[in-house]
């Protein structure tokens, strides 16, 4: 009988790794009991265990024993349970918030094995592998479970209907994670699934929370489904209970996120109690799950904007959040993301956490040292959030002289945080006073963003180029600072990137520091592009590509007669690729090139020649002439971006002006201008009527 001054010997990984071979199930329960306690919560131990290939170990036997049948292990011996057990244990300990584990445990070919437990005779195998799937289902990892399937649906109900905490929270988790599509969400309503969700409310700590986030699940991104189910009389049901608890900020939230059909069934008549219990939880004694809570109604208000409009509901929402991000742990780090959604897009709601010091709260989480780099992610996008639309927030922000701590954060280990801090960055930088004070074109700022460019991240690398985009936007002459420090060398070499996405934000920032650029600005970034580079991203095969591109000539030719020769360099090859992509393009595209061709056509004679032949040049399949199609367009932009080509061509103080309308007259063209006398639009009936007074210059009258 050991003392309580017993010393229990500790082995290490190599011993206890040869102790599970021991054919002593003794000695072997004892092993993974020792592995268990070693690797919970200790990352490092549990690398050490990864490399020396336990989980293999753990995972053979367990599947060894779990090839009994259930009637077998009824049967057997204590130590054979107590194996089983803790072999799903150490699995389980192995997942949990740790994706190396996760992987390890999956491609030990252990999950069927876990599930197969999960109807096993003996609660404490049921209540151990459904622990143990729950840390898998953790994880984005984790496979997707295809429960629209038939028998798939049967077994994940058995789940949220058992009597094991363990194993409803699995069912919860299983929601969670694979809840993906609308017609999974409603496959899930029309089974049930949602009553059964709204029940485990009222159950354990682990129930509530688990439930709370598959709720959120079931309801994500299908807000058409609220407009058709929830009526007014559920609407004012809603409003009525939540305003008698002005005190309590939460929905269904997580359960409705954007499915109407969802929260028509889960604000119904019938759900009231639910709705209670939910806004109940917003005060509850654990703080994940007033998170949680919080997170629903965000999510519910999010889903269906005509939900939770209430001053009082919305203050009290910001106040929690901002209360919770002073919880020092996993709440913490997450209260951010949550206050990141409710804010988005919302300027009453950045006015209302701007006057409630959201920012300075904030900022005082920037200038913590050693951040989690979850929490530093979150900070960083809650500040890009309140900042993205209101000046007094970016101003507060710089007031603050936080700058350079998410200055800073561009340099940091983990991409996510790269991603963010750029992300805050080019909310910031959309400050006009500061551009135009050359606030941000500066060395300490300029040259963090362009290595970022180089960065091994996509995602990085398309945000850094958002930051860009605005501080290249530079009204002073200081755009020279991001030439000398290499900027245009590779912003030009990430137009030819593999990726769209970054090609198109490439050609987006160039296209900024194109605008209003000087001729010697204009010159170096031609050098580095040439006419053959800009002409093959005319012709790219992703539309937003070609509009941007488009879009960088119009500004490179806007301007001086000089700034419009680029387009006739290499032969004309930028003009060309111009006039053929226009034969078949969408409208915004189209909107750009056709800018484009009236900026050309403010230049002299040969200039305007020029764009007349692209005009009149018939496609390859002899369709008519894509002015024509221009100027019966729907959209009344690309409208008047073709009749100002028309106005710049025919200016009658031109000398060739007038054989320049005559033949747009025989091409069709100055026919369709006629009909368009009384558009619709104010704009294109302004520029029609000026290309008709042209016209009757010469005495032509159109008739």
């Amino acid at each position: 009988m050991p003392t309580a001054n017993t010393i229990f010997p500790i082995h290490g990984p190599v011993d206890l790794l040869t102790r599970l071979d021991s054919p002593d199930p003794e000695t072997k329960l004892k092993a993974l009991r020792e592995i268990k306690n070693q690797i919970i919560g200790n990352r490092t131990k549990k690398l050490s265990f990864l490399k020396l290939g336990a989980v293999p170990a753990v995972a053979s036997i367990l599947s060894s024993y779990a090839t009994q049948s259930d009637s077998q292990l009824v049967d057997a011996d204590v130590s054979t349970s107590s194996i089983i057990v803790q072999s799903a244990a150490v699995l389980g300990s192995f997942a949990c918030g740790f994706d190396a584990g996760v992987r390890a445990v999956l491609d030990a070919g252990v999950f069927p094995h876990l599930i197969r437990l999960l109807s096993n005779l003996d609660e404490k195998v049921v209540d151990a592998s459904a622990r143990s799937l729950r840390m898998i289902y953790q994880s984005r990892l984790a496979p997707k479970y295809e429960f629209v399937q038939e028998k798939n649906m049967e077994f994940l109900i058995s789940l949220i209907n058992s009597e094991c905490e363990n194993v409803t929270g699995l069912g919860a988790s299983i929601i969670t994670h694979s809840c993906q599509t609308s017609t999974e969400q409603r496959a899930l309503c029309d089974a049930g699934i949602l009553k059964k969700l709204i029940s485990l409310l009222e159950g354990s700590l682990s129930q509530k929370n688990a439930t709370l986030e598959s709720l959120a699940a079931v309801f994500k991104k299908n807000p058409e489904v609220i407009s058709k189910f929830v009526g007014l009389e559920n609407e004012r049901a809603v409003e009525s209970s939540l305003s008698q608890r002005d005190s309590s900020l939460e929905s269904p939230g997580t359960v409705i996120k954007n499915n109407t059909e969802s929260v028509f069934k889960f604000v119904g008549p019938e759900s009231g109690s639910a709705l209670s219990s939910i806004i109940e939880l917003t005060k509850d004694r654990y703080a994940r799950t007033r998170l949680l809570a919080c997170m629903c109604l965000v999510v519910i208000r999010n889903a269906s904007p005509n939900y939770l409009q209430d001053m009082g509901i919305k203050a009290k929402l910001v106040y929690l959040l901002l209360e919770l991000l002073d919880d020092p742990g996993q709440v913490g780090d997450e209260a951010s993301f949550v206050f990141s959604s409710l804010v988005a897009g919302k300027k009453d709601l950045q006015q209302l956490a701007f006057e409630n010091n959201a920012i300075n709260k904030f900022c005082n989480q920037l200038q913590k040292s050693q951040l989690h780099p979850k929490r530093l992610q979150g900070v960083l996008l809650a500040l890009a959030d309140l900042c993205s639309k209101l000046e007094s927030c970016r101003l507060t922000f710089l007031s603050l002289k936080v700058l350079n701590q998410v200055i800073d954060a561009l340099t940091h280990d983990c991409a996510d945080v790269r991603t963010s801090a750029c992300i805050c960055l080019r909310s910031v930088t959309r400050s006009i006073k500061n551009l135009c004070a050359g606030y941000f074109m500066n060395e300490m700022l300029v040259i963090p963003i362009i290595r970022l460019l180089d960065d091994p991240s996509v995602s990085v690398q398309v945000a850094a180029l958002g930051v860009i985009s605005n501080i290249v936007v530079d009204f002073t002459t200081r755009k020279s600072t991001f030439i000398q420090c290499g900027g245009v060398k590779q912003l030009v070499q990430l137009t030819k990137s593999m990726h769209s996405t970054v090609r198109f934000n490439a050609l987006w920032a160039l296209k900024n520091m194109m605008f209003l650029a000087d001729d010697r600005c204009k010159e170096g970034i031609f050098l580095e592009l040439t006419g053959s580079l800009l002409a093959s991203l005319i012709s790219d095969p992703e539309p937003c590509v070609q509009e941007q591109a488009l879009a960088l000539v119009r500004n490179l030719v806007d301007g001086c007669i000089k700034s419009i020769e680029y387009v006739f360099a290499e032969d004309g090859t930028l003009l060309d690729a111009v006039g053929r992509q226009l034969h078949n393009v969408s409208d915004e595209v189209g909107i750009q090139g056709m800018y484009l061709l009236g900026n050309v056509a403010s230049g002299n004679e040969l200039h305007k020649e020029a764009v007349l032949q692209q005009l009149l040049a018939q496609a390859d399949n002899g369709a008519q002439s894509f002015v024509i199609k221009f100027l019966q367009s729907s959209d009344s932009r690309l409208r008047t971006a073709a009749v100002w080509v028309i106005v710049n061509l025919t200016f009658p103080s031109c000398p060739g002006a007038f054989g320049r309308l005559v033949q747009l007259k025989n091409a069709g063209i100055i026919s369709q201008i006629r009909n368009m006398v009384n558009d619709s639009c104010l704009d294109v009936k302004l520029r029609v009527r000026t290309v008709i007074t042209q016209s009757m210059t010469f005495g032509d009258g159109l008739t």
